[in-house]
């Protein structure tokens, strides 16, 4: 699985509001932007993206944009990337034991697990919040050692 541009995006986003815990005020498009190093346009669909799943909410006019719509604990990695790009799935395989899966020799067998490595996928970004991804920025917690 990879994660897309837009999920990056939109967790670096986040990551920004989150960094600001305790500003109740809102965050222009343009300073996230600017914060972040992503082009504006496109965080602009993104958060419009992220508005319409319900984790930022936005207000409109002078002194307006994105604020996060519930504490930084409360927002999963596996909800930000979901969000933007749909349900965390290895491929567009199929479910196994539907639509005729299972007719083929081993390919039942492969749909399940390819499954199974989706849901671990799902869980595993799910243990991650945006206070987790704060606490790290700021140094708090460790960083992810790289895998061997």
């Amino acid at each position: 699985m990879r994660v897309s541009t837009r999920g990056d995006y939109a967790s670096r986003a986040l990551l920004s509001l989150a960094l600001r815990e305790g500003d109740t005020t809102p965050t222009s498009v343009r300073d996230i932007a600017e914060r972040t190093g992503l082009p504006q346009p496109y965080l602009e669909q993104i958060l419009l993206a992220l508005k319409g799943a319900g984790i930022v909410t936005s207000k409109r006019g002078v002194g307006g944009g994105y604020v996060l719509a519930r504490p930084a604990e409360q927002i999963t990695l596996g909800a930000i990337v979901s969000a933007v790009d749909g349900p965390i799935v290895v491929g567009d395989f199929g479910e196994p034991h539907a639509n005729g899966a299972c007719d083929h020799e081993g390919q039942c067998t492969l749909l399940a697990v390819w499954s199974e490595v989706g849901e671990h996928m799902r869980h595993h970004l799910d243990s991650f919040t945006l206070a987790d991804m704060v606490a790290r920025a700021r140094g708090m917690a460790p960083m992810l050692a790289p895998l061997d």
